[in-house]
């Protein structure tokens, strides 16, 4: 069952990948960027805080793309006078799908990319994607006293462990507003992204209660095409 759920899943790849628009090169992009984040958290009052990350990505087709995703940032927050900081680094390998997937674009690439207006081209790259990865914290906070009695008293806890890693789901929407044209596709592109990031342990913020932390970066970036032909 593993192994035909294995080559299903390559099948499914390898048409999506044959069924490409004409002249398109599959290129692989690096971007980097940075911007703020938001927590939400026990300690409810956020202090938005910077962020920044690096990533790689590689295009499957022009608007499906799988990469990998780097970022270090710190969240904060506050409340009941107490606060806390996680100066946190976060790793995930993430897909995402572009609306140029279903616009129904002429078959081939090169003749779009070239004609394209810009409202199309943008447009076009509208995203949404979702991933999986590890997340790392360096917490550390100051509880008050009535605080720390208020947790205990509604079955929380203090974590012991300010420094684990532990699992996470980030989910992204946003745009990839290109420039730079060639005949395989854009060389540049302005990045502008939302990022949810969804844990399963709430320990963001060194109180463990029943529901688990999440937090959001909101972030702007430049993402440049390797090996794109021109």
């Amino acid at each position: 069952m593993k192994k035909l759920l294995f080559f299903s899943v390559i099948g499914l790849l390898c048409l999506i990948a044959t069924s490409v628009s004409a002249q398109f090169s599959r290129p692989i992009s690096v971007g980097a960027g940075a911007g703020g984040t938001i927590n939400l958290t026990d300690l409810g009052n956020v202090e938005s805080k910077f962020a920044f990350y690096g990533e790689l990505d590689y295009l499957l087709t022009p608007f499906v793309s799988v990469g990998l995703h780097g970022e270090k940032g710190t969240l904060a927050g506050n409340g009941y006078d107490s606060n806390f900081k996680n100066r946190y680094f976060a790793a995930n390998i993430n897909g995402k799908l572009r609306l140029g997937q279903f616009m129904g674009h002429v078959d081939n690439y090169s003749y779009y990319t070239l004609e394209a207006n810009a409202l199309s081209r943008i447009l076009s790259n509208i995203y949404v994607g979702a991933g999986a990865g590890l997340m790392k914290n360096r917490i550390v906070n100051q509880l008050s006293p009535d605080y720390v009695k208020y947790i205990e008293k509604n079955n929380g806890e203090l974590a012991e462990d300010r420094f684990g890693i532990h699992f996470v789901v980030p989910v992204n929407v946003g745009v990839d507003i290109p420039f730079g044209r060639t005949l395989y596709g854009p060389q540049w592109a302005i990045n502008v992204n939302y990022q949810h990031t969804l844990t399963f342990d709430d320990n963001l913020d060194g109180i463990i209660n029943n529901n688990n932390d999440q937090y959001g970066l909101i972030s702007v970036g430049v993402k440049y095409a390797l090996f794109n032909r021109k």
